[in-house]
């Protein structure tokens, strides 16, 4: 479920744009919780960390959007904000505030449309983060969290996935670069495993949850189990 604020001092405009939102979740099947508030001080001293995505209006009587956005910024960094105003200007100086983007009013369905659209493929790829990996077959999305291990294989790579193995021409470097914010790492020059799927280390070897047994390389074992110790020290 998506949970939707608006934020907005005129109830006709929250009304409108609620409609608009439950049209949109009706054809396109999707379950929205939609909130709203009535001012940038409510919204504040009342928000809801569930939030998702907020249409902000930039102009309010007693906390306008910009000063509601910088405090909102404090307490959560992730969540999503479209600015919604009438002058061009202010909302090209709401994107300081990490906004996705501004609307003018009165608001448009289409422009509603394709701005959830935008919204949801980028919340689902932070919610399901995945790698995008081509070969000679085709192109596959693999989602991270069923990746148990990259491999060196013939001069390529070999993705160790639970729904299939998958041969990717791209380079280990790159690969341990772009997988390195999300609990992989290089335990040998051939191979980089998920974190997730370890359960234990002995000598040079990583028994994986799986029942696989992995090489650890000497060189890369002492920063391997540092990294390894702080992942479950997270997870405790």
């Amino acid at each position: 479920m998506i949970h939707i604020a608006i934020c907005d001092d005129e109830r006709s405009l929250v009304d409108s744009l609620t409609g608009l939102i439950r049209q949109y979740a009706l054809e396109n099947s999707e379950e929205i919780k939609i909130t709203a508030y009535y001012d940038g001080l409510d919204l504040i001293e009342k928000y809801d960390t569930t939030i998702d995505l907020i249409f902000l209006d930039i102009q309010m009587k007693l906390v306008d959007g910009l000063r509601a956005a910088e405090r909102l910024r404090k307490l959560d960094e992730r969540v999503g904000i479209i600015f919604l105003t009438t002058l061009t200007q202010y909302g090209l100086e709401g994107y300081k505030y990490q906004a996705l983007d501004y609307i003018i009013k009165p608001l448009q369905y289409a422009r509603l449309k394709s701005e959830l659209d935008r919204f949801l493929v980028r919340h689902r790829k932070e919610e399901n983060p995945y790698i995008v990996v081509n070969n000679d077959s085709g192109k596959y999305k693999i989602l991270l969290n069923s990746l148990r291990y990259v491999e060196t294989f013939n001069r390529n790579l070999l993705f160790h996935s639970e729904q299939e193995n998958i041969i990717c021409y791209r380079s280990m470097k790159e690969i341990t670069q772009e997988l390195a914010d999300h609990g992989f790492v290089r335990c040998h020059s051939s191979y980089l495993v998920n974190l997730s799927y370890v359960k234990g280390v002995r000598k040079l070897e990583i028994t994986l949850i799986t029942g696989e047994v992995l090489p650890i390389s000497q060189p890369r074992r002492k920063e391997f189990m540092e990294q390894l110790t702080e992942y479950w020290g997270d997870m405790l």
